[in-house]
């Protein structure tokens, strides 16, 4: 968490006390339990050290479009918001500009929705320059179309981004210009952020180092698996986004190969698009890497619905389900019952050997293309099957050619050397023979590019 100190910004501190309300509108579909849900957005408040001393479903039998709830809504929620002195209301729902600012008039309190809320937790928390880079731009994004609130998260003496007000609360239009401007210096940044990552994993790649990566659903326990298999020390707490900082270190797996590890910031429901978009660059180690390991909360009541929503934002990243790259991690398994840890174990094994063969079982296809395993980051049970299971996934898409390269072609024989690993190298006078280990996939690329007719 940030080490900024907790201020008075407009009477309100971190502590003070607040409603969360979760809205289920009638005409919505709905993919989540309601009640789940509000559990959710309240862990999100006390992730910011809110005091919710009030929180509730509240159904709507259609959006409004000046306050989202009805009149009648709007009046008995601020009969309790002034008996309980609060002030702030979270509303667990996306809210226009002019649905928040009628809400804060009628309340005579501070109103945010859940994409603000989010922001506020990810302001605080970055602590890399690049992750502040990135929340910056999203919250920028975010205020841009509520000129009502002002520019006041550039201010660097505090954690957050100012949606729950701040010294220049009165200033009631941002000067759109000079955010366009900030926007367009942050996005310079992070292409160099790109750039900067592109160099390293080139490097990588030609020190032959694989990349896993790490996601999941906020607080599925990304970061203690991470820590189990690395012995690193990222901060693992159960509470939402307790990291938000991409972390990489090295693994060593059972066949002696060493891999890069990356663990990424959690997902969660309704992710702001903002943040989709600002994170890609972090994002981008997910696209390339070689595994991918989808950690789920198995014991959660919610799992099924938090897989939906991780597998909704992988796929926006042109990641599918039948990704071979794609094994799926049910952590927890301690916490189960011992004849369920059975039978998942069971079913993961069967999910995993057929699809291998890419076949389907009862009738329907694996959860996991790249297969499926239990595991404890807790205990470390299962966690010596996930590592042979992960040197598997990269064996098994790699395969020796044997490729006749002129000696006098320099871009081909360095493009081999960055893609694959040579095991054995013969000269003549005109031509070099390369035995050589790469995937399927690099291999065509070569043809494709270096060899005319498309054989070598």
């Amino acid at each position: 968490m940030s080490n900024a100190p907790t201020i008075d910004i407009d009477g309100i501190r971190r502590g003070d006390r607040a409603v969360v309300l979760h809205p289920v509108v009638k005409t919505e579909r709905l993919r989540r339990d309601a009640k789940a849900r509000l559990e959710e957005a309240v862990g999100l408040a006390r992730a910011i050290s809110l005091d919710v001393v009030h929180a509730g479903v509240m159904n709507i039998a259609h959006a409004t479009p000046a306050s989202l709830f009805g009149k009648g809504q709007v009046e008995q929620c601020g009969t309790v918001i002034t008996q309980e002195n609060i002030g702030l209301v979270v509303i667990d729902h996306p809210l226009t500009p002019v649905q928040q600012r009628n809400l804060e008039k009628a309340w005579s309190c501070k109103v945010i929705d859940r994409t603000g809320l989010i922001l506020e937790i990810f302001g605080e928390r970055a602590q890399t320059r690049e992750g502040q880079l990135q929340v910056e731009l999203a919250a920028l994004d975010y205020q841009k179309s509520r000129l009502v609130r002002s520019w006041t998260h550039l201010e660097r003496q505090r954690g957050g981004f100012g949606f729950m007000g701040g010294p220049g609360e009165s200033q009631l239009e941002i000067d759109r210009r000079l955010i366009d401007q900030r926007i367009a210096k942050l996005k310079d940044e992070l292409q160099q952020v790109r750039r900067t990552r592109g160099l390293q994993r080139e490097a990588r790649q030609r020190a032959e180092r694989a990349t896993v990566a790490l996601v999941g659903y906020t607080n599925a326990g990304k970061s203690s698996l991470f820590n189990r298999l690395t012995g690193a020390g990222v901060l693992a707490k159960d509470m939402l986004f307790a990291t938000l900082d991409p972390t990489m270190r090295g693994l060593n797996l059972p066949s002696g190969r060493e891999v890069v590890l990356s663990d990424t910031v959690g997902f969660i429901s309704d992710l702001p698009t903002h943040l989709v978009e600002a994170f890609r660059a972090t994002l981008e180690e997910v696209q390339l890497a070689d595994v991918i390991l989808h950690v789920r909360d198995v014991a959660h009541p919610e799992t099924k619905a938090q897989r939906e929503a991780v597998l909704d934002i992988l796929a926006d990243l042109g990641i599918g389900m039948d990704d071979e790259r794609l094994v799926e991690v049910l952590n927890k398994i301690d916490l189960l019952p011992e004849d369920e840890r059975v039978h998942l174990a069971d079913y993961a094994k069967r999910t995993t050997w057929e699809a291998e063969r890419a076949l389907p079982i009862d009738g329907l296809r694996p959860e996991a293309h790249g297969g499926m395993i239990g595991v404890s980051a807790l205990t470390g049970e299962g966690v010596e099957d996930l590592l042979k299971l992960i040197d598997q996934r990269l064996s098994s898409s790699r395969k020796v050619y044997e490729i006749d390269v002129p000696v006098a072609d320099g871009a081909a024989l360095s493009w081999l050397y960055a893609h694959g690993k040579i095991i054995d190298k013969r000269d003549t006078k005109t031509k070099s023979r390369l035995k050589i280990e790469m995937d399927a996939a690099n291999y065509g690329r070569f043809q494709s590019r270096f060899v005319k007719g498309g054989k070598a």
